[in-house]
């Protein structure tokens, strides 16, 4: 077809309505899905990331999805995240991890203050009965805190990047349709910020409720309720996406069950003790809530193409990082990065008609560069810095666009 005719063809043929769900999983998960997102970005000519037509997230995905709607790029969310461990230039923004590490010192004083109260209900009541000691000292419970870290400075965090001059912190004056997912501790229930009757929530307060992971960080107070994690529900409430209509669903899910027999000889997950037992139940039950949702999906929107991306259940190495593990993240980001660029590469077939369906196409020539990486190995100095990241997009840049024209022509 002459290059002319194909680009009438792009102008009058309506946009495609693409919608983008992330999962969570902790701070691993937000590493997880800033190497995925990146791989996706440089591999699918056509695709814009921060140009979706709805973005739900939940959870650590909550935090992605808020970014990427605030016009924020993987690569971007890369160095505010991950390679934040380098002494940013004056007036940037990076992330400190070790802020994720802070006592939730408001709640651990107010259930202190709840003790004597508490004692002496409980010695009146067993003076009086003179029955049941467990029993007459059973609300002394009142007095274990309902989180014991703080994630306060995250909200406050988001606040002061979506507070920057193009952004937003604020669900109505989003160009882009933003759905934070979290559940309402009293009923249960999943509550979309972002739709109406919850759009006034600021969305750095939204994405701090969604990952209030329970027994980890309290509730989240906004507006006389109290919420917590969004996944208590669904894994990722990719549903709300399918609602509006998208034609183009992609997923990222960073947390899966571990195969341990996929290699002899390989040692059972049951010799590692409670947190391996705990880590394959979490992750068990997350994917496979998934994995109904999705089965559901193909019958009830058969006309819809949807694309996960989510780690291999034969990665030891990513299971056996702790889901609420910070310190590898340079090294699990790069991982994820390279890992679906391995993906794109090997559903190929599969993808491209797929993909052209949507006026997209994979750029096989940067997924078979070996050469690409998304993290460096060592941080550079500060005074490096701001050369290092513009050499870096200008690099990247012309390997992955330019690159691809000159192979076209």
């Amino acid at each position: 077809m002459p290059a002319e005719q194909k680009q009438q063809d792009n102008e009058t043929k309506p946009p495609v309505k693409i919608g983008l769900a992330l999962a969570g999983g902790g701070p691993l998960a937000v590493v997880y899905e800033i190497g995925a997102l990146a791989a996706i970005a440089e591999a699918i000519e056509g695709l814009d990331l921060n140009k979706a037509d709805i973005y739900v997230g939940v959870s650590a995905g909550a935090v992605i999805t808020s970014a990427l709607a605030n016009g924020v790029t993987p690569h971007q969310m890369c160095r505010l995240f991950v390679e934040s461990d380098v002494e940013a230039a004056e007036g940037a923004l990076l992330f400190r991890p070790e802020t994720l590490l802070r006592p939730a010192l408001r709640e651990l004083a107010k259930r202190a203050r709840t003790v004597p109260r508490l004692l002496a209900g409980s010695l009146l009541h067993y003076a009086r009965n003179r029955k049941s000691l467990a029993g007459s000292f059973e609300r002394m419970k009142e007095a274990l805190p309902a989180g014991f870290l703080s994630a306060d400075s995250l909200g406050r965090y988001l606040e002061s990047v979506y507070s920057q001059a193009g952004r937003t912190n604020d669900f109505r004056k989003l160009g882009r349709k933003l759905i934070i997912v979290a559940t309402d501790l009293d009923t249960g229930k999943a509550v979309r910020f972002g739709e109406a009757g919850w759009d006034s929530t600021p969305i750095s307060t939204a994405v701090q409720a969604s990952a209030a992971v329970p027994g980890l960080f309290p509730p989240v107070e906004i507006n006389g309720h109290h919420f917590v994690d969004g996944a208590l529900r669904k894994t990722m409430h990719s549903s709300i996406a399918l609602e509006e209509g998208v034609e183009l669903l992609l997923l990222v899910n960073p947390i899966v069950p571990y195969n341990a027999r996929f290699k002899a000889g390989a040692g059972k997950l049951v010799n590692g003790g409670l947190i391996d037992v705990l880590s394959q139940t979490i992750r068990s039950i997350l994917h496979s809530r998934l994995e109904t949702g999705l089965a559901s999906y193909q019958v009830s929107h058969p006309h819809v193409d949807i694309l996960l991306f989510q780690p291999s259940e034969t990665d030891a190495e990513l299971f056996f990082t702790a889901m609420f593990s910070y310190n590898n993240r340079r090294h699990t980001c790069e991982q994820a990065y390279q890992h679906t660029r391995q993906a794109l590469w090997q559903q190929r077939h599969n993808l491209a008609p797929k993909l052209a369906r949507h006026g997209m196409r994979l750029r096989e020539s940067v997924l078979q560069d070996k050469s690409l990486r998304l993290v460096s190995d060592q941080p550079p100095r500060k005074s490096l810095l701001e050369l290092d990241a513009a050499l870096t997009d200008l690099e990247r840049y012309l390997r992955v666009v330019h690159g691809v024209e000159a192979q076209q022509e």
